[in-house]
């Protein structure tokens, strides 16, 4: 019997202003696995993470651990998909601590307010991502670079099955994308299931699947390593593109078609 996918989407399509941005995706993201979502600009990478989140109306079917979210009770699926986007404008004067504490919200009743659990969840995620010390300091004092953190730290505090990031390393310096990338293995070791919007190809091929997206619709999903997953990659980045490995890794170089790099 095949096992359930972590999260599974049929049919999904978007329209945004009249633009349809999705077109009948059908995708599948199994548990304790990493994919990375790719593209050209424009494909449709980020709409279909917040379709899959639930924070779009979409047409067709997306279920979470065999669960139709549309089924779920808000606070129910926020236990089962956590979500890391960004913060907008009207959050800035938000301290960090309080930002990584909303994590928690969906473990919390009204009448019960923040427990020593949560305050103990809050301290151990801020310092898995090297913001602890920022915990004072709001939105609006901290580099592009902290506040990733923070999010990513708001985002673990769910302690969700299912983790959603959209661009989680935009800001991050090397270093602190090491430890992005440490942390992500360590979410795998315990079973969630991760699904990241990446830019940088290069980052997105140290997951174990790629989704590759054109146009709203998918034009392939398979094992980064794969030759097929290659193939495909440069087909939608118009042949501009070559993948080698490197030290072990699988690396995206620019090719100009010349069997060289560009002056």
């Amino acid at each position: 019997m095949k096992p359930i996918a972590a999260l599974h989407a049929q049919g999904l399509s978007v329209v945004l202003g009249g633009h349809k941005v999705l077109d009948s995706v059908h995708v599948a993201f199994e548990r304790g696995c990493w994919t990375s979502v790719v593209g050209p600009n424009g494909a449709g990478k980020t709409t279909l993470l917040k379709a899959l989140a639930g924070l779009l109306p979409f047409e067709g079917d997306v279920a979470v651990l065999g669960q139709a979210i549309q089924a779920l009770p808000a606070q129910a699926r926020a236990r089962q998909l956590a979500w890391l986007g960004q913060f907008s404008a009207g959050d800035e004067a938000v301290n960090a601590w309080d930002v990584v504490m909303l994590g928690r919200l969906p473990h919390q009743r009204w009448w019960q307010g923040v427990s020593a659990k949560d305050q103990a969840v809050v301290q151990q995620v801020m310092a898995q991502t090297q913001c602890w010390h920022l915990r004072q300091r709001t939105l609006a004092q901290l580099s592009g670079g902290e506040r990733q953190r923070v999010l990513l730290a708001r985002a673990l505090a769910v302690q969700a099955p299912v983790l959603l990031m959209d661009e989680p390393l935009a800001h991050m310096d090397m270093p602190h994308q090491v430890d992005w990338l440490h942390t992500v293995r360590d979410l795998l070791a315990q079973g969630v299931t991760v699904v990241s919007v990446m830019h940088e190809i290069s980052l997105a091929l140290r997951a174990e699947h790629l989704l590759i997206l054109q146009q709203g619709r998918v034009m392939h999903q398979g094992p980064c390593g794969d030759a097929h997953t290659h193939a495909a990659l440069r087909q939608v980045f118009q042949n501009k593109l070559s993948v080698q490995q490197v030290g072990g890794q699988w690396v995206a170089m620019p090719d100009d078609g010349l069997g060289r790099l560009p002056p």
